[in-house]
């Protein structure tokens, strides 16, 4: 099958069209014919050799953690509500042995597949899986009151503004950042309030809040800036480490602020997670968004345009 991987870690050029075996699901697993891979940061950094995934000897690492695309095979004797030929979408944890979501077919416990939402294309749903699971968890993890007042950095992007939908959703009060050309958008997924991303973010918020904002999900990983927006015993949500992470640890302690921290992979396999997702896609509260498609062929042209700022919604790649 084909598969887009990396034999060393680099820039985008590393990144290279592959053929691998083609897998095939055993007990208690589904696969699926992937036709979409949407490209996130994570990738990029699995591309360089800034995360946990390893190079092992001459096997290429193969990036992608959202795919969404058709079963086209389920294993012997596993019970499922899905069907061959159903639309669907799923998260991989690149760690595992078979790598990642960009190829072909991925093979994946039947527990880690929803169907897609009803009216998205397979690229519209592969833009889902990562981004929603990470805002999901950020705020299953504040678990906040109805009502409360949370922030949003990084508003634009595809966790921070899922993260605002799902506030909203949940009948939160929202302020969020963006930059000046972002501000109709972010409104437009139903902050309250849009204020100017950048320095002095946490006194822009407090102008809004000022008492203080309940919590922040720091999807731009400002980091320590943002504790002075937070009331005492608010709570700061971190959807991945920081290099300052211990000092960010301290500054929370001494002005009285929870930090939790939203690692997605704790919702690897949570299929009622990710289906509330489709659910919620499925009502019109979470916008799927595409910014471009790209064959594999030219997935470096998708990392550079990723790492080169200002992508509103994912890239994603066709296969």
């Amino acid at each position: 099958m084909k598969a887009v991987g990396l034999l060393r870690y680099g820039g985008p050029e590393v990144l290279q069209v592959i053929e691998r075996p083609t897998p095939h699901a055993v007990h208690g697993e589904v696969r699926l014919r992937v036709r979409a891979a949407a490209v996130n940061p994570v990738d990029t950094l699995i591309r360089t050799g800034a995360s946990s995934v390893r190079l092992n000897g001459d096997v290429p690492v193969v990036p992608g953690l959202d795919i969404a695309g058709t079963v086209d095979e389920i294993g012997p004797g596993t019970t499922s509500d899905l069907s061959i030929g159903d639309r669907v979408m799923a998260m991989v944890n690149p760690t595992r042995a078979a790598g990642g979501g960009y190829a072909q077919w991925v093979v994946l416990p039947e527990s880690w597949v929803v169907p897609a939402p009803r009216d998205a294309d397979h690229a519209e749903a592969a833009t889902l899986p990562m981004n929603g699971l990470t805002a999901l968890h950020a705020l299953d993890q504040l678990n906040l009151a109805a009502g409360s007042t949370v922030a949003v950095t990084g508003a634009a992007g595809a966790v921070g503004g899922y993260a605002v939908q799902l506030a909203k959703a949940a009948g939160h009060h929202v302020v969020a950042d963006a930059a000046a050309h972002d501000v109709e958008l972010v409104t437009g997924l139903g902050a309250d309030a849009v204020v100017a991303r950048g320095p002095g973010v946490a006194e822009r918020f407090r102008a809004i809040a000022p008492a203080g904002v309940d919590a922040v999900v720091d999807a731009a990983l400002t980091g320590p800036p943002l504790l002075g927006a937070i009331r005492h015993g608010g709570s700061l949500a971190v959807v991945r480490s920081m290099p300052d992470q211990q000092a960010l640890q301290e500054a929370a302690r001494r002005v009285g602020v929870s930090l939790v921290s939203a690692y997605v992979h704790a919702y690897d396999g949570r299929r009622d997670k990710l289906d509330l997702l489709r659910r919620l896609a499925d009502d019109g509260a979470l916008s799927l968004r595409v910014a471009d498609r790209f064959p594999p062929e030219e997935a470096p042209r998708a990392h550079r345009l990723l790492e080169a700022g200002g992508v509103r919604g994912r890239l994603v790649i066709e296969f």
